[in-house]
């Protein structure tokens, strides 16, 4: 069966281009103030948007009379926002989403087509989920699909400002906002080489980790939240172990692991072609209860009811 990696690289799994007769451009200050955010310089924000300087001024100062509010503070040569500017911002971004969505949307219904955005965590970036997308795709004619990767906390960011449609995340869903599906559950585990000794064991305790060198997700991943959760629930801390390297990216962990630098905690769902390949072994760790449940999540209204169905459908038809 052909990687995830190589369903990414052969699929189409991308959006139609807006055309420019459907493009319902919002406020034209908001954009300016969007992309002043962005670059933090009026400078740099004004050969973005082919304006001029002076231009530039003009629509953020008409905004601030407006709401008779101060956005920008000037800190070191750049624009900083200010309490109030942070509060137009998160509603700028969603205006920003809504506008796009509403060209998609038209577009979608005129050529009978489909696109979606959906976010998925870097974990599910290693397992079977962009093959289920791809198989959505290639099943539903018509249908395109962005694929957005991102940590589980920017990930709710994003449906709370409607940049994704839904989006497939590992652990519980806390916040009424959102609706979900359960999709199934995974666990975390030590990965490591076959070459490691401690790959010899069927579970390893705390105590056999503190003498390993570990990789571990940066902090704002929901593998290392859930990590440091379990870990506090035995009054211990990543400060109890020996980690030397903290990277996002779970291919360049799994790489370095084959080559016998470490121990990692990752999901199994994301190592399980190498570990079926022999390249990696997982193995569970005492006292801890890393299982997390994997959902699709959304916000009502936002997605049609079928996607989620058909998507469910294949998930379980893969994972079966």
């Amino acid at each position: 069966m052909p990687s995830s990696f190589s369903y990414l690289k052969t699929i189409n799994v991308s959006f139609i281009n807006i055309k420019k007769d459907y493009n319902r451009s919002m406020d034209t200050k908001l954009e300016t103030f969007l992309t002043v955010c962005e670059t933090k310089k009026f400078t740099v924000a004004a050969e973005k948007l082919n304006l001029t300087q002076p231009a530039i001024s003009q629509h953020i100062r008409q905004l601030e009379q407006e709401y008779n509010v101060k956005l920008f503070a000037r800190v070191n040569n750049e624009m900083v926002l200010t309490k109030n500017g942070e509060i137009m911002y998160k509603y700028a971004l969603r205006i920003q989403s809504l506008y796009s969505n509403l060209s998609r949307k038209l577009i979608d219904s005129k050529k009978n087509t489909r696109n979606l955005t959906i976010g998925i965590t870097h974990t599910s970036e290693s397992n079977i989920t962009p093959m289920i997308l791809a198989d959505y795709s290639i099943e539903n004619k018509g249908s395109y699909i962005k694929i957005v990767s991102d940590t589980t906390k920017n990930l709710y960011e994003k449906l709370n400002n409607y940049q994704i449609d839904l989006a497939i995340i590992e652990g519980k869903v806390n916040n009424k906002k959102y609706s979900s599906i359960l999709l199934g559950t995974d666990s975390l585990v030590a990965v490591m080489s076959p070459l490691n000794p401690l790959s010899a064991k069927k579970i390893i305790t705390i105590n056999d980790l503190k003498k390993e060198k570990l990789i571990v997700r940066t902090l704002e991943s929901g593998t290392t939240s859930l990590f440091v959760n379990e870990l506090e629930k035995n009054d211990l801390s990543l400060d109890d172990f020996q980690i030397y390297l903290e990277i996002d990216s779970v291919y360049s962990i799994k790489d370095l692991l084959k080559r016998n630098l470490g121990v990692s905690i990752l999901a199994r769902s994301a190592c399980k072609k190498e570990i079926n390949d022999k390249e990696l072994v997982a193995i569970p760790i005492e006292n801890l209860d890393l299982s997390r449940e994997i959902s699709l999540v959304y916000i009502d209204d936002n997605v049609d009811r079928d996607v989620l169905e058909d998507i469910s459908s294949i998930y379980h038809q893969k994972v079966s």
